[in-house]
């Protein structure tokens, strides 16, 4: 395989683990034999991107956002043309920063925006926050419950060929105010869905409850939304994936562009094949994090990449046909 050049938004300490992964069935949904599944040698390099860190590099305003994603308004992650791409960030810092220090009356939002016009200058990104009826900033994307839950952003997707609209996948959180290192809990997921005409700050945004996340589950619980991958010359499908368990174990589930809402139609990739029966999923991978990417590269194939274990300063990429 050709030198893969991949360009990060921050220079990042790199350790690439290499293996092959089901995350994908090939043309005729056949399971590659034993003896064809073996490590192997991909040639890559990692470059700085200098003009995207100058973006992210803020004093005033938008300062930082944990849990980025990237989504192409085309619905085509390797569109070269001009394309409109919609950044999500989770836990966002907003205020002024003088020399090293913050300036009282900095607050922190629980999610947040930025709009990119490919093919223009990355210094054009526009950062957007959301302001309440007294013009103050707050969290743009809210649950509609009662019980103290925010939304932490997963991935998302434009479903072109279908009714074009902006899903995100969002988790329910709750604060627990107790003194463990990670003083919250997961209460649920939903899949946002946002018309097609509609820009940020959104405006009308429908969420639908997740049926798959369940707590009295344990260890076999199920977060979908920390990666998705579609292509809409490839196959009429959205693949999205998702993270099981303590160990983190990265799971598949798949569904026809016209049946995103509709969860019974979803398929889980179990170890020979897809199956409607959840119990049946199959882990494609352990120690992934809760922010990850699936990209078709040359060959056929396709990267995962993620950090390991969610919190430890690795990169990782592993190879899946």
């Amino acid at each position: 395989m050709s030198v893969k050049k991949i360009k990060y938004l921050m220079s990042l300490s790199l350790f690439a683990g290499l293996f092959l992964i089901a995350c994908k069935d090939n043309a005729e949904d056949k399971d590659s034999p034993d003896d064809e599944k073996q490590t192997e040698t991909v040639k890559f390099s990692v470059e700085r991107a200098p003009e995207w860190t100058r973006v992210f590099k803020r004093d005033s305003g938008w300062f930082g956002g944990d849990g980025i994603f990237a989504i192409p308004y085309s619905g085509e992650d390797t569109r070269q043309e001009a394309d409109s791409i919609i950044f999500l960030f989770s836990d966002t810092m907003v205020g002024e920063i003088t020399g090293d220090s913050l300036v009282p009356g900095w607050k922190m939002v629980n999610n947040s925006m930025a709009l990119y016009n490919k093919n223009t200058s990355p210094e054009s990104t526009r950062f957007i926050l959301a302001k309440d009826d007294k013009g103050e900033v707050t969290t743009m994307l809210t649950p509609r419950s009662n019980n103290e839950e925010y939304y932490w952003l997963g991935d998302g997707f434009v479903n072109i060929g279908a009714d074009n609209a902006l899903y995100i996948f969002a988790y329910r959180i709750r604060n627990t105010d107790t003194d463990d290192l990670l003083p919250f809990e997961e209460t649920g997921n939903d899949l946002l869905m946002i018309n097609d005409k509609d820009r940020p700050p959104f405006k009308d945004v429908k969420a639908f409850p997740i049926p798959f996340f369940q707590p009295d589950y344990g260890s076999r619980k199920i977060s979908f939304g920390v990666g998705v991958y579609t292509d809409p010359e490839e196959d009429n499908y959205v693949y999205i994936y998702g993270v099981r368990g303590q160990r983190k174990n990265l799971v598949c589930a798949r569904v026809a562009r016209g049946e995103v809402k509709n969860f019974r139609s979803w398929e889980f990739r179990k170890e020979n094949g897809w199956t409607r029966e959840r119990e049946q999923i199959a882990s494609l991978a352990d120690s992934v994090s809760n922010e990850l990417s699936v990209s078709r590269i040359p060959g056929g194939k396709y990267a995962l990449i993620y950090q390991y274990g969610g919190i430890f300063p690795k990169i990782y990429m592993k190879i899946g046909a």
